[in-house]
Parts: C-alpha cells; structure tokens; sequence
C-alpha cells in the first residue's frame, strides 16, 4: 500500500511594499472588492488607480502584501492620521474620547484565501502595529451590506462608532427634450398653379424680420 506523503503546510509572509508590487496589487485589489462594489452606492475598494498610486508616497500611510509562495494573498492599509481629499472623518470626535485610532483604510484577503486563517494574521499584525505606535484602536469602514463582512469583525469584538446612512428623493420633474410632434401633411399643388407661389409652395428654409425689401422698395420711389 502506497502512504501518501503529507501536505505541505503553507506559510504566509508580510512585508511592506515596493514600488514594483503597485500595479499586481491594484490588479488584486480589484479581484477582491469587485462582488462588494456591484452592490453598493459608494465603492468601497479601490477608489481609483491614481489614488492609490498616490498613496505609496504618503508618509503616514502603511502599507503591507501579504504573500504565499511570492502571491499575493492579503493586503492592508492603514493611516495614523485621517488624510486624503475625499476623508470624512471627523479627529475632534477621537479626541474628545480620549482615543487615539489607527485608520484601517484597506483589509484585503483573495477568494481562494478566505477562512484560512490570513485575514487574522494581518489583523494581528494591524494590532501590533497600533500598540507600537501608541495607538488605542483599530478604526475602520465597512458597507452596511457587506454582512459576511460585518460578521466577521464583530466576532473580534469590532463595534459600531456611528451611523452614515445614504437617503435618497425622487425629484418631480420634466424631460430635457420635447416629446415627439406630429408633422402637417404636405398639401399638393393643384393642376395649372405655380408650385412655388405663396399660397401653395412649401414654407422657406428661413425668414428675416428686418423688412428692409419693403424700405428700400419705399426709397425708390421716394427718389422717382
């Protein structure tokens, strides 16, 4: 009887990332929050290319890979202070509470990863982080809807801090365009009249309010 050989155990590695990693983790990035994007009103992850690239030359943003066997299987991203043109976060709020938050603005583990135990090794690794940095929790976004999502974070004791809901009206209004008219039917000319007289002959292309046939017929034969 054969044995058959036990599996390797596989090992996930982090680090922070390079220059060269930018554009196979923007491409991961989308792998990952494609499902979650289609459903909700905000994306969630990645807003655009060019952000992210921004966000490499940031001083106060982190950014980790997590990989097995050189792929990428995770990537998170977090920020000690709120920054970027399109933050909502509110410092005073942390402050008046006595709580100094590291920004989770990016948890990602691929498909093929989840339930593996790699989304809480970056955790840990977040959590880590914050206590070296002298922060006091670990503040985060998720879409209300993303409940597998929710779900996991609340089984690690994540809560709730606010509600941001997005409400929408319907605006009574009127089309831009005018609806489709009927046109007048062409009426034909009768037998022995001049097509193109007034009376019969089709409307001109264009008309002029200015009259000035009329005086100058007047200013002829003032001058006679």
């Amino acid at each position: 009887m054969t044995k058959v050989a036990p599996q390797q155990s596989l090992e996930v590695r982090v680090r922070r990332i390079h220059r060269r990693d930018l554009n196979r983790t923007w491409e991961f990035l989308k792998l990952v929050f494609r499902d979650v994007n289609r459903e909700t009103v905000e994306y969630q992850r990645p807003r655009s290319k060019r952000r992210f690239m921004e966000v490499y030359t940031s001083e106060w943003i982190e950014q980790l890979l997590y990989e097995v066997d050189g792929e990428i299987v995770g990537y998170s991203e977090c920020a000690f202070e709120a920054t970027g043109d399109d933050n909502w976060v509110n410092p005073r709020w942390f402050e008046k509470r006595g709580m100094r938050p590291l920004f989770v603005e990016e948890l990602a583990v691929h498909p093929d990863y989840q339930g593996r135990g790699v989304g809480s090794f970056m955790l840990d690794q977040l959590q880590h982080l914050a206590r070296t940095r002298g922060c006091t929790h670990l503040v985060l976004e998720v879409a209300e809807n993303n409940e597998s999502a929710l779900a996991w974070y609340r089984a690690r004791t994540f809560y709730k801090l606010d509600a941001a809901i997005f409400l929408a009206q319907k605006v009574p209004g009127e089309p831009d365009l005018l609806p489709p008219r009927r046109l007048k039917r062409r009426v034909k000319a009768a037998e022995g009249e001049d097509p193109t007289s007034p009376t019969t002959g089709p409307a001109p292309a264009a008309t002029s309010a200015r009259g000035g046939g009329a005086r100058k017929g007047r200013a002829a034969a003032k001058k006679g």
